[in-house]
């Protein structure tokens, strides 16, 4: 994927350079514009079995994660097709290579990928599907090789866990994770976080790389709580 910034500060365009029949996967609903020179088209955003299992996978994960059910290729149709996407969070767009790395995504961290990346999905055990900020029941794993384009709400942070200490993050932090490092769902103190006004928290162990947001939505939502209009 060939791709460039329109700045360096939160919030950018990505602006994607497609020659003749290159593809990319972009997120539903992220194209700001293109040159006439791009198609669009939408598909689910699993593959299964045949269309029955593509459609039961897509509309797991939407139900459950809130992901999008379709996803956009965008295929050039000229040697100097040209398209840019943005992120529907306020906040940085980091790329990860995958191929090397396996990658866990939580919900929304999707953006763009090449279109020799895959994801498919992971079921979780029961209790983290219920206590989890990660994918509820399922959690999105790439798989092929290439680029794989993820946003953020705020700053998004790049962490390496070397295997001897374990990390805690807030459950709604978590952005993406190598699937090297192991995690469990817990509060973060006392009955529901009531000792100390958080509430669950994701434990990482292993060794390998964890992306994290410096905002989340639902504390960005409760600011926004005063303001808004009363029944």
């Amino acid at each position: 994927m060939q791709y460039q910034f329109s700045s360096e500060g939160s919030c950018p365009l990505v602006l994607i350079s497609l020659g003749m029949g290159e593809k990319v996967s972009i997120e539903h609903g992220s194209m700001v514009f293109h040159n006439g020179k791009v198609n669009l088209e939408g598909r689910m955003n699993q593959n299964g079995s045949g269309l029955l299992g593509g459609i039961i996978k897509a509309a797991a994960r939407s139900m459950v994660s809130g992901e999008s059910f379709f996803v956009t290729t965008a295929t050039g149709t000229a040697n100097d097709g040209l398209i840019a996407i943005s992120s529907g969070s306020i906040g940085n767009i980091k790329a990860l290579e995958v191929g090397k790395s396996t990658w866990r995504l939580n919900d929304g961290a999707f953006l763009a990928c090449d279109s020799s990346v895959t994801y498919q999905m992971k079921r979780q055990s029961l209790g983290r599907a219920v206590f989890s900020g990660t994918g509820g029941l399922f959690v999105m794993e790439t798989a092929g090789t290439g680029t794989l384009l993820v946003n953020g709400f705020g700053e998004v942070v790049e962490l390496d866990l070397d295997g001897n200490d374990t990390l805690v993050v807030d459950n709604l932090h978590v952005v993406a994770w190598e699937n090297t490092l192991s995690y469990n769902i817990k509060m973060a103190s006392g009955i529901f976080g009531f000792k100390t006004g958080e509430g669950l928290v994701n434990e990482f162990s292993g060794k390998g790389k964890l992306l994290v947001q410096s905002k989340n939505s639902k504390a960005f939502a409760a600011t926004l709580q005063p303001y808004l209009p009363k029944k």
